[in-house]
């Protein structure tokens, strides 16, 4: 393919459609089962400023501080890695950064007892701009990864060539939207007219009525904050179509394109599941220039027929590129089992489709913008209105819990910025809590030279009693099931910070761990408690014994900060005072 291509290509199969996505099935015989992955990645400690000195240097600390056995196992190299362009088509190192090469240098992280990953992009540019990203170069790069013994592959979504993604054109919308439909005309034996506005059923959500036509056929966007994770994430327009026999109809669809957020070119028409139409559809001159009109023969049964008026390419053709390398990674080797980390800031709302192909998934934007560099530890920010912050990752991820497991993969709310500047160590304490329950990835951020063992940082990024909450073999992501804020609902998508929230995760030997959570940045004085009855009735079959837990006639209770034991004969749990910005976490073992 040559990257002058002006649309993306036909999908590699029915199974890689947006009415494949909730069958649970995997493609490509993606390996199931990896827990979360642990590592440490070059990105918010040193942005592009990474050398192959500094990474070596992170890999000696990983395990001189005792790290590597506590489940800290990849070494990761983020952007800024290769030459700025491709050399023969091939993917080559920057040579002062990395003068040895890939190769050596992974071979180096293994010989540490640790695994080597790397980094690149759908697009065909990476994030920082070098022109070296996977588009149109999937086999060959999958193969150098291979080369390379790369164990690991985060895969990222600036200059995507069919979505209007981080540093793409923004007409590029014209593939993820419908024109605005006005009207609709079945033809055959019969003749009817469908009027999109009044006739129309919208389906999901998204699309709007707008005067006389539909418009806002599409999915939405999830990079940043306001968009909920739950429910449908894109709209369809549907008529009912009735006709009074089978046979071959003329569905004439009037419409207006766009290249602009709400309206593109991009048409999928189906009846039923039966996907008759997929492709751009001939230009208007304006947005609202009714004078398009494609006819497109459709096979009907008699009596009521729904035609679907779509557009889910945004998800489509994402999972397809990452897809694509997935294919490559096993046509290099069949056997391979490098973890695939999606990253795509949760844009193409990967919580749907992303379980197909991927290890993990990215739910937002970056969690801070203010990388570090050799000498400079970077900022985190515990609360930002917008995305870049460690409470707006939680708020999302919290209420993901059901699209994560062993047989899926994990919600990513993008590393750890635990030992930046912005955060004292209550928020970084609370931040580790958070990951660790919510079965995040745990991919430190921090130039580990500024930890030694036993100090504060340390203490955090090696809390094992923590870290085994986030290993746990059952694999259950904690569901919130309580939350202090006012008229909402501890399932709900909740911005708002100024509350405390109650989390509860199931494990393996069938204890239990709840996590009593102040979000906001006040002090919360007031009793959080939660009850063993009420905790079975949320989590259900996924305890392991639900009746044990809830008839125990005594419970042990583990503080995993203080190490602190206590007994208990009542079966409810309880804290009466948190710090701004802080949070209890205990084991709980039914006797």
């Amino acid at each position: 393919m040559s990257k002058t291509m002006s649309r993306p290509g036909e999908l590699q199969g029915k199974e890689y459609s947006y009415d494949s996505f909730f069958n649970g099935e995997v493609l490509l015989n993606k390996k199931k089962n990896h827990l979360p992955a642990m590592g440490w990645n070059s990105w918010n400690a040193f942005g592009s400023g990474n050398t192959a000195e500094l990474t070596k240097v992170m890999a000696d600390k990983i395990v001189e501080l005792g790290l590597k056995e506590l489940g800290y196992e990849f070494v990761v190299l983020d952007d800024g890695c290769y030459k700025s362009e491709r050399v023969d088509g091939e993917l080559s190192n920057e040579t002062q950064k990395f003068p040895l090469g890939f190769k050596e240098l992974g071979d180096y992280i293994h010989t540490k007892g640790l695994k080597f990953g790397m980094y690149n992009d759908i697009g065909t540019n990476l994030c920082a701009g070098a022109a070296v990203g996977t588009c149109f170069h999937e086999d060959v790069d999958a193969q150098s990864y291979i080369d390379w013994g790369v164990d690991f592959l985060k895969v990222d979504n600036c200059y995507y060539l069919w979505d209007n993604a981080t540093f793409s054109a923004g007409t590029n919308a014209k593939f993820v939207y419908t024109p605005n439909i006005k009207g609709v005309q079945v033809a055959g034996a019969g003749y009817d007219k469908y009027y999109a506005a009044v006739d129309g059923e919208l389906n999901g959500c998204g699309c709007r009525i707008h005067d006389d036509y539909v418009t806002y056929i599409g999915t939405f966007d999830g990079t940043n904050t306001g968009v909920t994770p739950i429910g449908p994430m894109s709209g369809e327009l549907v008529i009912n179509a009735k006709v009074p026999a089978a046979g071959e109809y003329d569905v004439t669809i009037t419409y207006a394109t766009g290249e602009e957020v709400g309206v593109g070119s991009w048409l999928q028409l189906a009846v039923g599941e039966n996907l008759i139409f997929d492709d751009f559809v001939p230009a208007t001159e304006s947005t609202t220039d009714f004078s398009g009109a494609i006819t497109i023969k459709a096979t009907l049964e008699a009596g009521e027929n729904r035609i679907r008026i779509m557009n889910h390419r945004r998800q489509e053709n994402t999972l397809n590129s990452y897809a694509k390398l997935l294919e490559g990674l096993n046509k290099a080797n069949p056997n391979h089992d490098v973890i695939f980390s999606i990253c795509e800031w949760g844009k193409t709302q990967p919580q749907n489709w992303g379980y197909k192909v991927g290890d993990s998934w990215r739910i937002l934007n970056d969690i801070t913008f203010f990388v570090g560099s050799d000498g400079n530890p970077g900022r985190a920010i515990w609360m930002e209105p917008g995305t870049a912050s460690v409470t707006s990752q939680y708020n999302k991820a919290v209420v993901m819990d059901e699209f994560a497991g062993l047989d899926k993969g994990w919600n990513d709310p993008d590393m750890l910025t635990i030992g930046m500047n912005g955060l004292n160590d209550t928020m970084c304490k609370t931040h580790m809590a958070m990951w660790c329950m919510m079965n995040s990835p745990l991919m430190l951020g921090l130039d580990l030279r500024r930890v030694e063992r036993g100090d504060a940082l340390h203490n955090i990024i090696a809390n094992k009693e923590l870290i085994a909450l986030n290993q746990d073999a059952l694999g259950i992501q904690a569901k919130r099931v309580f939350t202090t804020l006012e008229n909402a609902s501890p399932a709900e998508y909740i911005t708002d910070i100024n509350r405390c929230d109650i989390l509860v995760k199931p494990l393996a030997d069938g204890d239990l761990a709840v996590s009593f959570i102040n979000v906001s940045e006040q002090v919360w004085d007031g009793e959080l408690s939660v009850c063993a009855d009420f905790i079975v009735e949320k989590l259900g079959a996924k305890m392991v014994n639900a009746d044990a837990f809830k008839n125990a006639a005594e419970y042990t209770v583990t503080d995993l900060w203080t190490g602190a034991v206590t007994k208990q004969t009542e079966g409810c749990f309880a804290v009466s005072h948190l710090e701004a910005c802080d949070s209890v976490t205990i084991r709980i073992k039914a006797c």
